[in-house]
């Protein structure tokens, strides 16, 4: 790497003709991942981007008439002081919050690049135009947070709930209510079948973890969450998984009692429990009605019950 103070004036002009490229294309992203959810500040972006251009476009009149044709490639990776961030494209999907702190981000660290660069140059039309530079990367900063501070709130949140709506209440309820109902069958299968609570204890565990890494790598490869945006697939599925996990071990610790009838009691009064919370979700996140929510969890809970016991005691 290259330190700073070692640029040339030519050196100068050619990096911040590249980081204005660079800025331009990181507003083109922060629009495009944005475009869906916030449109109205994805258009902000387009706006912003566009004054990089011209940015861009006097930088290279100048170097032009100072350089000629050839401009060296130089990046900011090359120059020691620059502050190493993560690619906009890995951030998806990207939060309103996140692209306006990194715009903030960026506009100062191209304003001190041109207030630092202007203080080098002793070409008095190079030194004007990064000054000049400087002082609109400063109404930048001013814009962004402007930006901030004018957004619609209401509407943000409402996008914010959709979102988290997607990305965690959606895959937490799937895997809950897989869990909480899927592993009744051979829970109760086994307990009434070998009157054990040991070995009832056994199977549960192992329907619930086996039924978690299922359901976590079904919901994780089911989409990557660009088109729908579900969010990351990992972390949806590592949700779903883990409420899988948890739904059907609630009813499966009671089996740690000796006493099978007394586990079995507990494990009815916890799957009451359990299809009450399920209920209770759909009727809060899902606008489902609280009484069409309990029929139907409590019909799909009752017949997989049923199921376990009618096998169990075959």
């Amino acid at each position: 790497m290259r330190s700073f103070d070692s640029l040339t004036e030519q050196e100068i002009l050619a990096l911040a003709i590249s980081l204005e490229e660079v800025d331009a294309r990181i507003y083109d992203d922060f629009a495009d991942g944005l475009q869906n959810d916030y449109p109205a500040q994805a258009e902000e972006f387009v706006k912003m981007r566009k004054e990089e251009d011209i940015h861009r476009h006097r930088l290279l009149d100048l170097y032009k008439s100072k350089f000629g044709e050839h401009i060296p490639l130089i990046r900011k990776e090359d120059v020691r002081g620059f502050v190493k961030r993560r690619p906009i494209w890995l951030k998806r999907p990207l939060k309103l919050t996140t692209a306006r702190k990194l715009s903030q981000e960026m506009e100062l660290e191209t304003r001190q690049y041109y207030e630092a660069a202007a203080k080098r140059t002793s070409d008095a039309s190079i030194r004007q135009l990064l000054g000049d530079l400087a002082d609109e990367e400063r109404k930048h900063v001013h814009i962004a947070q402007v930006m901030e501070s004018c957004a619609n709130a209401e509407s943000e949140a409402s996008v914010e709930k959709r979102l988290y709506l997607l990305q965690v209440i959606q895959p937490g309820l799937a895997g809950l209510m897989d869990g909480s109902v899927s592993t009744l069958a051979p829970l109760f299968a086994a307990a009434f079948a070998t009157h054990n609570s040991f070995y009832t204890f056994l199977v549960g565990l192992a329907a619930s973890i086996g039924a978690g890494i299922s359901m976590g790598f079904a919901e994780a490869l089911s989409d990557d969450g660009t088109l729908t945006g579900r969010g990351h697939p990992w972390l949806r599925g590592g949700i779903t998984g883990i409420m899988t996990t948890v739904g059907g071990l609630g009813h499966t610790l009671p089996y740690l009692i000796p006493n099978v009838i007394t586990a079995t009691i507990i494990a009815v009064i916890v799957v009451m429990c359990e299809l009450g919370v399920i209920a209770w979700i759909r009727h809060k996140y899902m606008d489902a009605s609280l009484a069409t929510a309990i029929l139907q969890v409590v019909i799909g809970g009752v017949l997989v019950f049923l199921a376990g016991v009618i096998i169990g005691n075959s």
